[in-house]
């Protein structure tokens, strides 16, 4: 399983937004990128870290951060997700878990004695060159927006 680090240099992609739309490391170039990964749409979890983001957004924006979130949901399911909590940011639907796998965030889970491989929830501070600022493992899902502030402060 690959272990990225704070340091290296961020894995690129290209994948397709909630609307099929490619959206790739490169597009955000210049400036800092939140890329935050999450099991799955509409649990209680993703939804409260999601609004999170969407509650702090501006705040965000304002200090020069976009935000991403990964996946693997596919885009309807993204685009009821987006709809349903009014998220201003995109979301990518990793149907093909290639940059789960890119991100060492496809890993067995385990739920009541049984094993599974899914998405471990973890956040990626990208900087304006591609590079990995920060890496959240233990993210806190009601307040992920302000712990990603308060890490790079």
């Amino acid at each position: 399983m690959i272990e990225l680090k704070e340091g290296q240099k961020a894995p690129v992609f290209t994948a397709k937004d909630q609307n099929g739309k490619e959206i790739s490391l490169s597009d955000f170039s210049g400036k800092e990128l939140i890329l935050y990964f999450y099991p799955k749409d509409n649990t209680p979890g993703c939804t409260a870290e999601a609004c999170s983001f969407r509650d702090n957004y501006q705040s965000l924006q304002n200090q020069g951060f976009a935000v991403l979130g990964v996946s693997t949901d596919d885009e309807k399911s993204h685009q009821k997700f987006i709809s349903k909590y009014t998220l201003p940011f995109s979301l990518i639907a990793d149907t093909e878990k290639e940059i789960v796998e890119a991100y060492g965030v496809w890993v067995e889970k385990s739920m009541y004695g049984k094993k599974y491989m899914g998405v471990a929830r973890k956040t990626f501070i990208i900087d304006k060159n591609g590079i990995i600022r920060k890496i959240i493992d233990k993210v806190d899902t009601n307040n992920s927006s302000e712990q990603v502030l308060n890490s790079i402060k």
